[in-house]
């Protein structure tokens, strides 16, 4: 889109200099740089973790939820990331459960916030998202990021479905690994039976362009 109005616009202002030698004209990039902003409104960061309650015939998840995050994404020509722009921050301290009881033993023992109150993800490629990035339309695809979570940093690679609109897109990336990926201890709470060993992470955005 961007390509074919350049051109247009060039067609309009009438012919240029003469070329010698018949250089070929030079390249359009497909998709300009933009900087899109995590919304506070329909955005949230979740775990899961499924376990086994004492009583329960079925396995349960313990899904843990946090609204306190921020986050932007830069996006450099042809809709590569620009890594030292672009971080999204958690406030693992803000984390909660049905269970006050796993909250506490989260936070204190497996999380340890207060001496490692952020995660911090920090995304480096797309892989398989269209460029130029499309006007409306709900796609599928993955994402590279470095993240930093208890005091370790781990490549990561998170699945994505995203809907875009005009100005804005919503969408769900998630990723999963064993707890020894970043050191963490698995909780051992009372009623709990059995803890899997895999956290689930959720990231439910709503980013709006800037400017």
């Amino acid at each position: 889109m961007v390509h074919l109005f350049l051109t247009c616009l060039a067609l309009a202002s009438g012919p240029g200099p003469e070329v010698i030698g018949g250089s070929p004209p030079v390249e359009v990039q497909d998709t300009l740089p933009s900087r899109w902003v995590l919304s506070a409104q329909g955005s949230e960061a979740r775990y899961r973790v499924r376990e086994q309650l004492a009583g329960f015939d079925f396995p349960n998840d313990a899904v843990g939820v946090t609204r306190e995050l921020t986050g932007s994404l830069a996006l450099g020509p042809q809709g590569a990331i620009s890594s030292s722009d672009s971080e999204f921050r958690v406030q693992l301290g803000s984390l909660t459960t049905d269970n006050e009881r796993r909250d506490r033993f989260v936070r204190r023992r497996t999380l340890e916030v207060d001496r490692y109150p952020e995660a911090v993800l920090v995304p480096r490629r797309f892989i398989d998202l269209p460029s130029p990035l499309p006007d409306s339309a709900s796609v599928s695809f993955r994402m590279e990021a470095d993240l930093t979570l208890h005091g370790y940093t781990r490549p990561t690679v998170w699945e994505v479905t995203a809907d875009f609109g005009s100005d804005s897109v919503v969408g769900l990336a998630t990723t999963s690994f064993p707890f020894e990926t970043f050191g963490l201890t698995i909780p051992q709470v009372a009623r709990v039976l059995s803890v899997a060993d895999n956290i689930r992470l959720e990231l439910q955005f709503r980013m709006v362009r800037e400017g």
